[in-house]
């Protein structure tokens, strides 16, 4: 099939098809008559892999990596599940990092809530910013730390 067929079957544009067809991740054959490439099962194989990888956080490195394993006969499943264990631990410290942010802005929104907007003067810019202090604790933040 060629590059507009496989995108409609995947979902994907042309271009995405076009983008790992570029750094070699599919590997269409090239027609001499024409020179259409064409996107054997193979291929809508590894894209539906692509995919799914990069749906779980996979880089383009990594996906080159497991293909180079896999195109030699090796099992990459060891390796990919060492990934999948690093990302998690990096996505857990990263939602904790959000949550956090979630936090101030939540107590900056309600300490905020009843404050007028004044002009800034020389040496002010926005006295909400200036005088907010993301470590004083709202009497809900203490409470919500109690019930932990």
């Amino acid at each position: 099939m060629q590059v507009s067929e496989l995108a409609t079957l995947l979902g994907v544009t042309t271009d995405t098809i076009r983008f790992y067809t570029r750094i070699g991740l599919l590997a269409p054959t090239k027609s001499p008559s024409n020179g259409y490439k064409y996107y054997r099962d193979k291929e809508v194989s590894r894209m539906r892999f692509i995919m799914s990888a990069r749906n779980l956080g996979f880089s383009v490195d990594e996906i080159k990596v497991i293909f180079s394993k896999t195109d030699h006969g090796e099992s990459a499943c060891t390796m990919v599940k060492q990934l999948i264990s690093q990302k998690l631990a990096e996505t857990e410290i990263l939602f904790n990092e959000t949550l956090k942010l979630r936090n101030k802005l939540t107590q900056a929104v309600s300490e905020w809530e009843n404050l007028p907007a004044l002009a800034p003067t020389g040496a002010m810019i926005c006295h909400l910013i200036e005088g907010f202090d993301p470590n004083h604790e709202t009497p809900c933040q203490v409470s919500d730390k109690e019930s932990l």
